[in-house]
């Protein structure tokens, strides 16, 4: 029942902020001051919303497997309406044209999980702990199970 709960909230926030990852945790101290590594960020992904310059997004890029949090530097609008971006991290020295697929140099909007629209400082830190010790991992999982099936109920 708690993980049947679980999910409809996950979804529900889906559907909600319009974000396939309405929540995620910041992984590297790329965005430093703005967000250091295990905050928990909130995220919207409105697509009516035009993407603007300073504006904090998470983006996905082809051939990487974990989102990016990055902040928005530069904006290029074509004359039909199509916006591409360039981002960089606060904390990095050149922009991200390096982390992105071979041969491209701007985002697209397509590529955008979601913009920042809050945070939670360090609550992350425990997911970061859980991939960075995977058996902290297993040790934390192995004394839940315990707990479930050794709890009397009264």
């Amino acid at each position: 029942m708690i993980v049947s709960s679980a999910l409809m909230i996950w979804k529900g926030l889906i559907v909600i902020t319009g974000s396939e990852s309405p929540i995620v945790v910041v992984l590297s101290g790329s965005m430093e001051p703005a967000f250091h590594r295990g905050d928990l960020l909130f995220l919207t992904n409105f697509h009516d919303d035009p993407i603007r310059a300073g504006e904090i997004v998470v983006f996905k890029v082809e051939g990487r497997d974990i989102p990016i949090v990055h902040r928005v530097i530069k904006i290029h609008e074509k004359e039909n309406g199509n916006v591409k971006f360039l981002t960089k991290g606060d904390n990095n020295e050149v922009d991200d044209r390096g982390l992105y697929k071979e041969g491209q140099n701007w985002l697209e909007k397509k590529d955008v999980v979601g913009r920042a629209r809050g945070f939670l400082p360090y609550v992350g830190m425990v997911t970061i702990i859980m991939n960075d010790y995977p058996k902290f991992k297993y040790a934390l999982l192995a004394v839940m199970g315990a707990y479930v099936l050794l709890k009397r109920e009264s």
